[in-house]
């Protein structure tokens, strides 16, 4: 038995990993940031961004725009940055294929009038090309901002050929301004904040709802203790709802109290007093390793630090 038996559920409703997206909850400023972009792509406004800190769930609402963006009036696809050091050609021949563009050379020129050609089709079909950008955060140079600002350039009358909606950490807001031109492009912008504790509590209810429970499984004051630790971020509130799950299927417990969240939070380091120990703990024995000569203390100073 798991606890997904225990609670009796149909499946894990706070993994972190990415999911259908019926798992989706459309808080308030969720559905704001979604409204804002969608019109950003209808109206191919050309840039437009979402800004969110770690866990705040801009992935999971990019993948919900790419959802709400119908095959019949969009040529849309999603670009996921996952490292600082990617190159012009590397970007280009990318958003060449995912447009389309079959087998783009390295030869830039000659890819850029391939990028354009097909956005022409693609409009002349009455469709509207949109990029969505997730970890925008990682394109760090003057350089790829500049590509940016070249394939805006693409259009025709009255109308922008692209539209690229990014998703990234607040950093990406300082890397736009390596290419101020591209920087003032940006015509739709939303920041994302943390959710309220009502909207914690709305959350949860969500999440174990699409699961398939039959009824809330965290009292009240376990919700406040929740929101508290986790300060409304929900890839936190995602993990502690899962550990806190199963320990309390492993002692049995039908609905999870303030208490047990608590400690799980402590073990999680979530908790303020156990943050500020551990991250003392680490500069203590960080001080006493570049103060050590034997490797075999070192080791002892290391193996302390894990245990």
């Amino acid at each position: 038995m798991s606890y997904i038996d225990f609670y009796e559920i149909n499946e894990e409703a706070f993994s972190n990993a990415p999911v259908a997206s019926k798992f989706f909850y459309n808080s308030a400023q969720h559905s704001q940031a979604l409204t804002r972009m969608m019109y950003a792509a209808d109206a191919m406004k050309g840039l437009a961004m979402v800004v969110g800190d770690i866990g705040s769930g801009k992935t999971t609402l990019a993948r919900r725009m790419l959802d709400q963006l119908p095959d019949e009036d969009y040529e849309a696809a999603m670009l996921v940055i996952i490292h600082s050091a990617i190159t012009a050609d590397w970007l280009l021949r990318r958003i060449a294929t995912l447009i389309g563009v079959v087998d783009p050379p390295h030869d830039k020129a000659t890819i850029i009038g391939l990028i354009y050609e097909r956005l022409k089709e693609i409009n002349a079909a009455g469709k509207k090309a949109i990029i969505i950008v997730d970890e925008a955060q990682m394109l760090q140079t003057r350089e790829i901002m500049e590509e940016f600002r070249g394939l805006l350039n693409l259009e025709v009358p009255d109308i922008k050929l692209i539209t690229f909606i990014f998703f990234g950490l607040p950093e990406i807001e300082s890397y736009l301004k390596l290419d101020e031109p591209l920087n003032q492009r940006v015509a739709v912008k939303y920041h994302l904040k943390a959710l309220s504790l009502e909207s914690t509590e709305s959350y949860i209810k969500h999440r174990l709802h699409v699961a398939g429970a039959k009824k809330m499984l965290f009292s009240k004051e376990a919700v406040e203790s929740i929101f508290r630790l986790t300060k409304g971020i929900p890839r936190l509130i995602n993990t502690l709802c899962d550990n806190s799950l199963f320990e309390g299927y492993m002692l049995k417990k039908e609905l999870i109290d303030a208490a047990l969240v608590n400690n799980v939070g402590k073990e999680l380091c979530l908790d303020e007093s156990t943050r500020e120990k551990y991250r003392e703990t680490v500069a203590s024995s960080v001080a006493k390793v570049e103060q050590s000569e034997s490797l075999d203390e070192i080791d002892t100073i290391l193996g302390k630090l894990t245990e």
